[in-house]
């Protein structure tokens, strides 16, 4: 499971990737799509990077290009299952809090159905 910062960059790089199988990225490029508050340094950034090529995203190949350090970013079946994967967390979180919302009810129901009897 991702973290939110890592969440935030796999995001970004899915939305740089835009439908392709790869693309050719700037640390910059990624910093400039992920929210204010999950802003880091470059060198985090590399490090969440490298986490997601470990955890099988996408596969990473750094290079200089006029002292810019660049990458190629090629996503694999889980860097394209990354939104919907998204989607369905979103949606598993919505019918938890569905079922303790009926719960409460079903509850507070009950409750008066004794008080009814026993009251």
């Amino acid at each position: 499971m991702l973290g939110k910062r890592e969440s935030e960059v796999m995001r970004a790089v899915y939305e740089l990737c835009d439908g392709t199988d790869s693309c050719l990225v700037s640390g910059a490029d990624i910093l400039s799509l992920i929210p204010r508050k999950f802003k880091c340094g470059a060198d985090v950034l590399e490090d969440i990077l490298f986490g997601l090529h470990c955890d099988g995203y996408f596969d990473i190949i750094s290079s200089e290009r006029k002292g810019e350090k660049m990458y190629v970013i090629t996503l694999t079946e889980s860097g394209y299952s990354f939104k919907r994967t998204q989607k369905q967390k979103r949606r598993d979180v919505n019918f938890k809090i569905f079922l303790a919302f009926i719960s409460a009810l079903a509850t507070f129901i009950f409750g008066l159905m004794l008080k009814g009897i026993f009251g």
